[in-house]
């Protein structure tokens, strides 16, 4: 290892807010995963499927996988896994859908609406649990930056 790289982190890369933001990503990930796996013997993208489903059921119903992939941020083969996951332990089904008989909708069936209201409220607590140091005001500046963090580089990313 060279006099410039150093395993804790802290050289020029620790300062680097894509680094910073996707190191605290992972590692919030990784605790909510661990939780998640040993209650439910969900993996995260997995649990996202399954929340992303449960919030579309209370505000618009099943959704097509490629809106799914789209809400869950994630990549497509990814949710494509987690889906097949979903389905073989039935937490999830897929229903024709009505205006475009190629595809078909993803719903959660009532197993998974079971999770899901175990599952959010777990993920409230770990939450709270991650924010429970912060100032109210803190945690309301950290929202609005990350808010505006996230509708900057989706602007950035837009083709010219």
């Amino acid at each position: 290892m060279s006099d410039g790289a150093r395993r804790d982190g802290a050289g020029e890369l620790a300062g680097f807010l894509p680094y910073q933001l996707s190191v605290t990503s992972n590692a919030v990930s990784a605790l909510i995963a661990e939780r998640y796996r040993k209650r439910f013997g969900l993996k995260i993208p997995e649990w996202r499927v399954i929340a992303v489903l449960g919030d579309s059921g209370a505000s618009g119903g099943p959704m097509t996988q490629r809106a799914l992939t789209a809400a869950t941020v994630m990549d497509k083969v990814a949710v494509n896994r987690a889906v097949k996951v979903l389905e073989d332990r039935g937490l999830i089904a897929r229903v024709p859908n009505p205006v475009d008989g190629r595809s078909h909708l993803l719903a959660l069936t009532d197993e998974g609406t079971a999770i899901h209201a175990e599952v959010m409220p777990l993920a409230r607590a770990t939450e709270a649990d991650l924010l429970g140091g912060l100032a109210p005001a803190d945690e309301a500046l950290l929202r609005r930056l990350l808010a505006d963090l996230r509708e900057r580089a989706m602007r950035l990313a837009e083709p010219r």
